[in-house]
């Protein structure tokens, strides 16, 4: 099999590299970065092996395309790649939001091709091909929808390759997915960089960054994230994302009236939390 990956960053390398650990298939790994240093770091750390010049050098003789970019320019990416994907190819992405990214696919792959929007589970708060790792998606949830012209032997070969990934692999709504994620994956992000400037904007900052210790670490490690993928995620996925906020907000409003009261009802708060926690963390 040939499998092209388009975007050689932290999740197309870390893909590119599971497949080649794991010898899915015995695949042929094509790959395209826009910058061709990128291309040339990703062959050396065994990423692919070979990297290609253009998109379509990429894709035109490639039986599975990964689109690996941030989500915006997905879409510039679908029109680019579809006069040269082959009559029987399956093309997938890892993006955050999934709504916007099947209404392209729809929109602009041709209708032979199989597309299956794919979003992993994973990641790490640095960027970029040397932040690759072969085990990034290590018993990780790995979340298809299939498209209106997914044929099942496509789907099949996703869920292969997701199971040759150590990933597993669930079926979900492409709405549905964006609502869920908008809780636990972008809220996230959004709360970690406004802490990070809550804070480091104060007047007290120099003296507060010493202090600062693993609990502020581990809040605010999101914020590191490449500005650029977080911005696409947050303009793809808005409304939900602000639903989520303003459920946040309310929280946020509870907390402040109990301590603006000295309510003992405080530590009840905290312990529903400590709770809820400890019940997720035990399923996992």
């Amino acid at each position: 099999m040939r499998v092209a990956i388009v975007g050689l960053g932290l999740i197309g390398g870390s893909v590119g590299l599971a497949l080649k650990k794991s010898n899915w298939r015995n695949a042929e790994v094509i790959g395209y970065a826009r910058r061709p240093e990128v291309g040339s770091a990703a062959l050396s750390l065994g990423a692919i092996d070979k990297a290609a010049s253009s998109l379509k050098q990429a894709v035109e003789s490639a039986e599975l395309v990964v689109v690996a970019t941030p989500v915006l320019t997905i879409k510039d990416i679908f029109k680019e790649i579809s006069p040269y994907l082959l009559s029987q190819s399956t093309v997938t992405d890892v993006a955050s939001t999934k709504v916007q990214v099947m209404s392209w696919a729809e929109e602009l792959l041709p209708a032979h091709v199989s597309f299956i929007g794919g979003h992993p589970m994973a990641g790490r708060e640095i960027s970029g091909i040397t932040a690759a790792q072969p085990d990034l998606f290590r018993n990780c949830v790995y979340c298809l929808i299939p498209g209106s012209h997914a044929k099942p032997k496509a789907v099949q070969c996703l869920e292969d390759m997701v199971q040759s990934l150590s990933a597993r692999s669930i079926t979900i709504d492409a709405e549905a997915h964006d609502n869920m994620v908008a809780g636990i994956s972008h809220l996230p992000l959004l709360l970690s960089a406004a802490l990070v400037l809550a804070t480091c904007q104060n007047p007290a900052w120099p003296t507060m960054s010493q202090l600062a210790s693993s609990g502020y670490r581990d809040l605010t490690r999101l914020a590191s994230g490449n500005p650029e993928v977080s911005a696409h995620i947050c303009l793809t996925n808005q409304k939900p994302i602000i639903s989520w906020i303003d459920n946040f907000i309310e929280e946020l409003q509870k907390i402040r009236s109990l301590l603006s009261t000295g309510s003992s009802e405080i530590e009840r708060y905290l312990a529903a939390a400590q709770k809820a926690r400890q019940k997720w963390l035990e399923k996992r």
